[in-house]
């Protein structure tokens, strides 16, 4: 697998998702710096980190959603490559239109960064075979605007279409307003695009990878990716 994770100012775990990927495919990502118009060739997928592209200003990721390199990556989405965004990579994704809806701030209005549950709906795509559907893993959060919001037509659009691969829920299973930590529509923590081939989500999984972090539920995520580019 050929990974290439993108670098913006103010983005700040790219060096955990670059460990991440490399742990899972045994190669090491490239580092592709955000004025660059073009991605290492060869690329199978690309990886929009966590952080604070740009200080968060004018809305989170919607300057770094118009760096020259995301034209290169929207042409790749655009052929079918892969592409995920990790919390504010989730909330540059939403802001270039590769995935609809936005990224509002927490219903409580406080930032938060804790573990919590996540109930995968689906277990027949690329970022989630590593899984089985129904299946309940614990991640990380780190966001002051995780809460995902779009209007009726589009979430019943994501809902009949099986775009929602990822739910906030409880340790068992259950999904209400109870576990619901940002208030995000349908509980919503992760989603595809149209074509299934560009992955949002909010929590980090790449920080659940390695036994010393005492979970490693966030393995099968990448343990998925490169099976399905081996099948591929």
């Amino acid at each position: 697998m050929k990974s290439a994770v993108l670098v913006f100012p103010g983005i700040n775990r790219e060096r955990d998702m670059a460990r991440a990927l490399k742990l899972a495919s045994g190669n090491e990502a490239a580092m592709v710096w955000h004025a660059n118009t073009a991605l290492p060739k060869g690329t199978d997928l690309v990886v929009v980190p966590g952080g604070f592209s740009y200080g968060d200003y004018l809305r989170c990721g919607a300057i770094a959603a118009r760096a020259p390199i995301m034209d290169a990556v929207r042409a790749h989405a655009a052929a079918g490559g892969l592409v995920m965004g990790v919390c504010n990579g989730f909330q540059i994704l939403c802001e270039s239109g590769l995935l609809p809806g936005v990224l509002m701030r927490n219903a409580q209005l406080k930032f938060i960064c804790r573990d919590v549950h996540l109930r995968v709906e689906r277990s027949d795509t690329p970022f989630t075979r590593g899984y089985n559907a129904g299946q309940v893993i614990r991640v990380p959060v780190a966001h002051g605007e995780g809460n995902y919001a779009a209007d009726e037509e589009t979430i019943r659009r994501l809902e009949g279409e099986g775009r929602v691969l990822y739910r906030y829920c409880s340790a068992s299973g259950e999904v209400g307003d109870t576990h619901n930590i940002n208030g995000a529509a349908a509980s919503i923590a992760g989603i595809v695009s149209e074509k299934g081939n560009v992955l949002g989500m909010m929590p980090h999984p790449e920080n659940h990878v390695e036994d010393i972090m005492g979970c490693t539920d966030g393995r099968g995520l990448f343990a998925g990716l490169v099976a399905h580019l081996k099948a591929a």
